[in-house]
Order: structure tokens, then C-alpha cells, then sequence
């Protein structure tokens, strides 16, 4: 008899990280999917798809996160909003 151990996904639930932007709120990133949720000063909030988990660390550690949004991810990646 062989044994066969099941890999599983741990559950990893997105959190957000606040920003220190004029125009960004937070954003949060789900690893699995590759969505970058951004929501902006205001309320409307955008899903972001298919982001590679550089540009969301690449945002998060940015000095500029408004500049780099624009720069990087705004405009590059399929979106919808959402609120």
C-alpha cells in the first residue's frame, strides 16, 4: 500500500495596505488571482487583473504611490470597478 500526501493551498486572505497618497486610499492583492484591489480617496474602488506580485510590492514599496500607479499599473492591466 502507498500513501500519497495532498498538497492544499494554505488560505491566504488579502489585507489591505494603507497608503500615503494624495489620491490612493489602500491596496490590497490577492496572490492567487493576481488582482491588485486599489481604492481611492472618495470611494471608488478598482479591481486590477492579472498584476504580478513585483508591481504590487513594487507599489507598496514605492516612494511616490500615486506616481507609480500611474507609471506602472494604470492603463497596463485589464480593470473593473467595483465600488
Amino acid at each position: 500500500m502507498r500513501i500519497v500526501a495532498a498538497r492544499t493551498r494554505q488560505a491566504i486572505q488579502p489585507t489591505a495596505m494603507m497608503l500615503n497618497s494624495s489620491n490612493l486610499s489602500s491596496a490590497d492583492y490577492d496572490p492567487w488571482s493576481g488582482t491588485l484591489t486599489i481604492a481611492f480617496h472618495g470611494g471608488r474602488v478598482y479591481e486590477y487583473h492579472h498584476v504580478p506580485n513585483a508591481e504590487y510590492s513594487g507599489l507598496v514599496n514605492a516612494s511616490s504611490h500615486g506616481q507609480y500607479f500611474h507609471e506602472y499599473i494604470k492603463d497596463h492591466y485589464d480593470y473593473q470597478r467595483v465600488a
